[in-house]
């Protein structure tokens, strides 16, 4: 039976990393990785591929937003299992976006996609994917130091990660006794295009951004312990430490004062 690891979000920034370091130390003989962009995909697979011994790697240019993104997973989870039996390892929903501004000037269809594949996908995929899971499978869903707390100007993306952190904690109580692990990474700033995207341009990279490599080797290393919630700078343990007594309207206000915004969307 094939073994598989998943990967959503891989053409860049910490899904192509997870991609790259999965590769490197895994059982499953098969990885596919999900992402809308095909050329970069195809990118990530090539650098793959030039090491010899690796998993076969299966590029699937997909947009996987919505309900209908979820749809088009177990329809390619349908058909894969008609062309030959399989188990899926390990899934990591990495796939996700932020926006960077106050929630009046953001564009609402911008915010609303932003749910779509923030939440409504992660949650679509994990229990589309379950039925292929076994005893010792895991789950890695990407949430953020943002799930903690309320944050002014990341009002809809703060929300969306605390529904992931608070969604992957209930599942690791459910699937526990079925031997499943689930762990929410909760990063900080990392070094990827993730400002640039949410900003719009206006901000090109993140301030004090942190390196994906050993965020994600960090976060591989404690989803295999089974870790549910993940977090790796001392700032950050620190961070979602000290929410608990900073309160929520707080939170948000100063991150609202005194976080420079993108004063225009096109």
């Amino acid at each position: 039976m094939r073994k598989i690891t998943i990967i959503t979000g891989a053409s860049s920034g910490m899904g192509a990393e997870f991609a790259r370091q999965i590769a490197n130390d895994t059982e499953s003989s098969e990885i596919w990785l999900f992402a809308r962009n095909k050329e970069k995909l195809d990118s990530v697979k090539e650098e793959i591929d030039k090491k010899a011994g690796l998993p076969q790697i299966k590029c699937v240019p997909m947009n996987l937003s919505g309900k209908e993104g979820v749809a088009l997973f177990k329809t390619f989870l349908a058909t894969e299992k008609i062309s030959g039996a399989f188990e899926i390892d390990l899934l990591v929903n990495n796939a996700g976006f932020g926006t960077y501004g106050e929630f009046a000037t953001t564009p609402l269809e911008k915010e609303l996609e932003m749910i779509d594949l923030n939440c409504t996908s992660l949650t679509g995929l994990c229990g589309a994917a379950l039925p292929y899971l076994h005893k010792n499978s895991s789950i890695i869903n990407v949430a953020s130091l943002a799930a903690f707390l309320p944050l002014g100007n990341f009002a809809v993306y703060a929300a969306t990660k605390a529904y992931v952190l608070s969604f992957s904690v209930a599942l690791a109580a459910e699937l526990k006794d079925k031997g499943i692990k689930v762990s929410a990474l909760c990063p900080g700033s990392v070094s990827t295009d993730f400002a640039n995207v949410a900003s719009n341009g206006a901000r090109k990279e993140v301030l004090h951004g942190k390196d994906p490599v050993a965020v994600v080797a960090h976060c591989l290393k404690k989803a295999k312990k089974g870790k549910r919630i993940i977090l790796w700078a001392k700032k950050w343990k620190f961070t979602a430490f000290m929410s608990r007594f900073i309160g929520r309207y707080l939170g948000a206000r100063y991150t609202y004062k005194y976080n420079k915004r993108p004063s225009e969307w096109s």
